[in-house]
């Protein structure tokens, strides 16, 4: 089975998980996964728990938020750009409806009682 490439960008403070190529709040890194590879594989690889990061994305499409993470079986492909944000780098909630969604993302926030929309978080969410 071949390897796929993807395209790491961390940011706030899950910079610190680039290790050398972290630039203070960011760090960009090319990380080679073995194919079938999912999120929860990448996030293993950085040796970050997935309750570490808030909005991200995966080629450019909306797959977390605090407190709704339904990509970790998201399974990623060769050249898939992923972007991880900290909690303190929220994305205002009104511009998440609408937005490109992935679509284990789009199925869980159709599940969600408020569609996911919350404009503030906590552990209990």
């Amino acid at each position: 089975m071949s390897d796929i490439v993807v395209d790491v960008w961390l940011y706030g403070r899950l910079a610190r998980y680039g290790g050398k190529a972290s630039k203070g709040h960011f760090a960009n890194l090319r990380v080679r996964l073995a194919q079938g590879s999912t999120m929860a594989d990448l996030l293993v690889w950085l040796g970050m728990d997935t309750k570490e990061r808030g909005v991200t994305f995966i080629s450019g499409q909306l797959s977390a938020m605090p407190g709704l993470q339904p990509d970790l079986n998201h399974i990623l492909h060769d050249g898939d750009r992923i972007g991880l944000f900290d909690l303190k780098s929220m994305w205002p909630f009104q511009y998440r409806h609408g937005a490109t969604m992935t679509e284990e993302m789009a199925q869980a926030m159709a599940t969600e009682k408020d569609q996911g929309l919350h404009h503030t978080y906590n552990d209990n969410d």
